[in-house]
């Protein structure tokens, strides 16, 4: 080999690609290993396993004595997480807060914060120590249950995985956001996880839709409504990704004299109830939400939050509708179960694979504690057998220790003793002579023998492996069961009963009667009240009445144009009537060049008949007519010089249509396609004009029509045979009598 060459500087050059793709690399790994996303076994990423090993440490057992949370801070971070003391406390904040963890690891004392979103007290104020729960996920730890690695200094030792004696994953749920990856999972009830993993156990082959049986959808520890579709649920815990809507829950509460306000109890998981009212002030002040006349919060201990409708007419689902629409009192928690499986690989999971990994951890960790204490007993057995030849031989065995000066080879070469059984003699107190008694000794060998025989029986059994899990899981279950304040299921289930926007909107409108006016030129105003003479209305120099009817302010108006298009308005927005209104062009973007052809109330369900002036047309459901914006919707479609200019009730089963021509033509409805757009099909043909009027009638009524005079006349279908005929034809001249306008006159939508 050649010498290799030094770069001159001592710098070496490197593809930069290649460092980057190495560098950040491994800077993921690092992040979703050890940071973000958390070990399906136990449930915990590293600073929450660090937290509760060095508390475990300190001897912060339930039921003994609290330390300052800076005291176990200090050790997290000098022993085993060199990271900064406020992520550290944190962490440990949130583990004692009830609000956020479903079931505390951490027992705090102090100020820990609350739902509001204040934050704990600083470290040196509060204490904490393990919750029964946390003993639970630590118990066998020093049994030889789980594995252990060198601290990042080396100069200690830390648990790898915890032996989680309880579902932590789901029980408490987890989220994280990694390099490339993020998990968010929901907290569940620990009764209903206990059942799904019993069943598992007993059918090792059952699948997702049974599991779901036993764990119905999340537990929030802030309890709430689930408002998801079962099926969706089901999806979700299949695939391991998804989401859970959940709404606050609400009670109507009487106050007297027919008032009433809507309390909130509980709100959804991980919203901050502060931020939360301080977002409906802000809608209220905005204006947006109409029915709602203040908020209060009266929250001590419990939330308690009041709602003040704006009066008493008010519905308090469509309030609460409104309030579900617009704010964080509905919210939606996404559900993407990512974890470590076996501690090593990323894998979303589903609901099953997450409990079977569990279970099969608790196995093993079940045989490893089950292995350690064999040790111990077979140690203990060699043990007891060397005390019980030093008891039969006990004079020999003392002057062999006084006088020789090997004791330890002359003990092993007398009684062929083991040199664990001569070392044990030999470390053995004067005192413990008086103890030494075979009845004792024998005793405790006998009960030492069969629980060896029974351990090792269990280790050699998979179905008393499965049975021991299976108890200790139904002990844990017994422990937090349906009826204590833990196991209690928080998160109740419901339908999301829908209202439309429109609805909603609806809702917020003081009905009262108007009477609408539109002018030739297309000026429009609400008359407050049913107005009957309209002689006296006064317009504009050049202008007239066009049109008049009677609405409400609830009602939504239809306008349609000459150019097809269909508009809609809100009859509580008209301008009032003292003066002469607004253009209708102005509160709609139609064109200038375009004229109205009618106003009229939208009725739901109903039919309309839309034609042009060169007599193409077609039937439209009026709810396909409605238009959301101010650019309306182009439902009839004309080309120049041919423009809208009927739009007529299609309530019934025969049309009549009279052209400008004076020719009239009956025909079937039928023939006339039902569309939601487009050109339409000709109605009748003329060789020059166009269209002058259209009815749509039933057959069982006949044709009516009233004159200039006002007068009503009525033809039944025999006496109109010789004007019936098919679609498209030119008809004939009309029965005597028929007005000179060529005007049915009973048009009225």
């Amino acid at each position: 080999m050649g010498k290799e060459l030094i770069p001159p500087g001592g710098i070496e050059s490197v593809n930069l690609r290649d460092a980057l793709e190495e560098r950040y690399l491994a800077y993921a790994l690092s992040t979703i290993m050890h940071r973000a996303l958390p070990d399906v076994r136990d449930g915990m990423k590293p600073v929450h396993r660090r937290l509760l090993y060095a508390m475990r440490l300190l001897k912060l057992d339930p039921g003994q004595g609290f330390k300052k949370c800076a005291r176990v801070v200090g050790d997290v971070m000098g022993k085993f997480h060199p990271h900064g003391d406020q992520s550290i406390y944190d962490a440990l904040v949130r583990l004692a807060q009830e609000f956020a963890q479903r079931y505390p690891l951490v027992d705090g004392q102090g100020n820990f914060g609350n739902i509001d979103g204040d934050n704990a007290a600083a470290m040196r104020y509060t204490e904490a120590r393990l919750t029964d729960v946390a003993k639970r996920l630590l118990d066998g730890i020093d049994e030889d249950a789980i594995d252990f690695r060198e601290t990042y200094d080396g100069l200690d030792k830390e648990p790898i995985v915890l032996p989680g004696g309880f579902p932590n994953l789901l029980a408490n749920g987890s989220a994280g956001i990694a390099v490339g990856m993020a998990t968010s999972i929901p907290p569940h009830n620990i009764v209903e996880l206990c059942d799904a993993s019993l069943h598992l156990i007993k059918h090792p082959n059952t699948d997702v839709d049974k599991l779901v049986e036993f764990v119905r959808g999340p537990d929030f520890p802030t309890g709430g409504i689930l408002v998801e579709e079962p099926a969706a649920i089901l999806e979700s815990y299949r695939t391991g990704r998804g989401g859970f809507r959940v709404r606050a829950r609400w009670e109507k509460e009487d106050t007297g004299r027919g008032t009433w306000v809507v309390v909130v109890t509980e709100i959804p998981y991980q919203v901050q109830k502060a931020k939360l009212i301080e977002k409906i002030a802000e809608l209220l002040i905005a204006k947006r939400l109409p029915l709602l006349a203040d908020i209060r919060d009266e929250s001590a201990e419990d939330v308690r939050v009041v709602l003040e409708p704006r009066s008493r007419n008010v519905d308090p689902e469509m309030l609460m509708a409104s309030l579900f629409k617009l704010t964080d009192l509905e919210n939606r928690f996404s559900l993407n179960m990512n974890v470590l499986s076996k501690g090593q690989v990323p894998t979303v999971m589903s609901l099953k694979d997450v409990l079977a990994e569990w279970l099969e951890h608790r196995k093993e960790v079940l045989v490893r504690r089950s292995t350690f204490r064999l040790k111990q007993i077979e140690h203990r057995l060699e043990v007891l057998e060397g005390y019980l030849i030093a008891y039969l031989n006990l004079d020999e065995v003392i002057r062999i220790i006084r006088y020789e000066d090997e004791p330890k080879a002359e003990l092993i070469k007398a009684f062929k003793l083991s040199d664990v059984q001569a070392e044990a003699i030999l470390n053995m107190r004067l005192r413990s002579l008086r103890k030494l008694e075979e009845i004792e000794i024998q005793g405790e060998h006998d009960k030492l023998s069969l629980e060896r025989d029974e351990l090792k029986a269990l280790i050699a059994s998979d179905d008393l492996l499965w049975g021991k899990v299976s108890g200790e899981i139904k002990d844990l279950r017994k422990a937090y069961g349906p009826k204590t304040p833990l196991g209690k299921r928080r998160t109740g289930f419901g339908e999301a009963v829908e209202h439309d926007l429109d609805d909603i909107q609806q809702a917020m409108i003081e009905r009262e009667p108007v009477t609408v006016v539109v002018s030739d030129k297309g000026w429009i105003r609400a008359l407050k009240g049913h107005i009957q003479d309209t002689s006296t209305l006064a317009f504009k120099q050049g202008d007239k009445l066009k049109m008049a009817f009677h609405a409400e302010t609830t009602d939504k108006l239809l306008v349609f144009s000459t150019g097809g298009r269909f508009y809609t308005l809100g009859a509580d927005r008209l301008p009032g009537g003292r003066g002469n209104g607004e253009p209708i062009r102005l509160m709609v973007d139609m064109d200038q060049d375009q004229d109205i052809v009618a106003v009229f109330v939208h009725k739901p369900g109903r039919k309309l008949l839309v034609a042009s002036t060169d007599a193409r047309g077609f039937i439209v459901p009026e709810a396909d007519v409605i238009a959301n914006t101010r650019k309306g919707k182009q439902v009839l479609n004309v080309g120049m010089p041919a423009e809208a200019t009927l739009c007529v009730p299609a309530d019934g089963d025969h049309i009549a249509v009279i052209g400008a021509n004076r020719k009239l033509l009956i025909f079937p409805l039928e023939q006339v396609a039902e569309m939601s757009r487009g050109r339409g099909v000709r109605l009748q043909r003329y060789k020059d004009g166009g269209i002058s009027d259209a009815v749509v009638f039933k057959a069982e009524d006949g044709l009516s029509w009233m004159d200039s005079s006002g007068r009503s006349f009525t033809r039944s279908m025999e006496e109109l045979a010789d004007w019936r005929g098919d679609r498209a034809q030119a008809g004939r001249l009309p029965p005597q009598g028929f007005p000179r306008s060529n005007k049915f006159g009973t048009n009225t939508l």
